[in-house]
């Protein structure tokens, strides 16, 4: 038997990695660099939060890997506008699998939306999530459910029906930063359970790694350096999909493909400055999914 994940046992780094970066970019001047999440700020440590002030910590430096922070910025970006749309549109409840350090639920609902979100993620993660809130006076929104699921190991149905979840209830179900974590089998079985505890109408986004980045075959920006960094912090990446297998992927689950950024798109969305030049660069190894049953 292999050793267990750091996150059977610690808050994860990755998901404290990218409350930093979102941070890092509520705090930015340039525009196509700044991000709305504001809760973030507030999450950090003393230190990092003043280093991040003074502009001493750089994320688009060497502390983090090749386009990685950008990747991080389009993500928050599009996955921010996909809930406010969402709302707007009618869903009456989100699901969000490997919640992390996730705060839309304070930033954009109000208690007048009524519309409740279930926040799944491993306990050690969830316990350390509220344990900042209540340290920097942090109102867990009524609306605003944490349930601790471990995703190799529990069975997602089960919790959320301890917690009052309505299968008819038309629903937006986010995995940020997730399938890559999981094994391939926790991976179907989230999908199925999407579709099998959602109507239809109900919403899907997701991002993944390419297939060939677990194949270590170096195609892409920045690839190397983010692999190692998520291996060394024995958080690494197990599940891929290669980009030419999305439509089968979604088939499989009933699902219809809406939209589909990889980092070339997600560089012409989000980092063209007036003149329509390329201003950073998205490290290549993710691509974000829009889906819909």
């Amino acid at each position: 038997m292999g050793h267990p994940r750091r996150v059977e046992n610690y808050s994860s780094r990755t998901a404290n990695y990218t409350c930093m970066c979102r941070a890092s970019s509520y705090l930015e001047n340039n525009p196509l660099f700044k991000s709305g999440d504001y809760i973030a700020v507030k999450l950090l440590p003393r230190f990092i939060k003043l280093l991040l002030f003074s502009k001493l910590l750089n994320l688009k430096g060497k502390i983090s890997p090749k386009g990685i922070y950008q990747y991080v910025i389009a993500r928050t970006k599009y996955l921010d506008n996909i809930f406010i749309e969402s709302i707007k549109q009618g869903i009456d409840q989100v699901v969000i699998l490997g919640a992390g350090f996730d705060s839309r639920a304070i930033r954009l609902l109000d208690e007048k939306d009524f519309v409740r979100v279930y926040e799944i993620d491993i306990h050690t993660t969830i316990n350390a999530k509220l344990k900042q809130y209540k340290k920097r006076k942090i109102k867990l929104p009524n609306h605003d459910i944490l349930i601790p699921v471990n995703f190799e190991k529990d069975n997602i149905r089960t919790k959320l029906n301890e917690y009052n979840y309505n299968k008819d209830k038309k629903t937006l179900f986010i995995l940020e930063g997730l399938t890559m974590y999981l094994s391939e089998d926790s991976v179907k079985e989230a999908f199925s359970f999407i579709t099998d505890y959602s109507p239809q109408g109900s919403i899907i986004v997701f991002d993944y790694v390419h297939a060939s980045v677990l194949r270590l075959e170096n195609k892409y920006y920045g690839e190397n350096a983010i692999y190692n960094r998520v291996k060394k912090d024995n958080e690494q990446w197990i599940f891929g999909i290669d980009e030419n297998e999305i439509n089968n992927f979604l088939n499989y689950f009933n699902l219809s493909l809406v939209d589909h950024l990889n980092s070339k798109e997600m560089e012409e969305r989000y980092f063209k400055d007036n003149s329509d030049r390329i201003v950073s660069k998205v490290n290549g190894t993710h691509c974000i999914v829009l889906a819909k049953k």
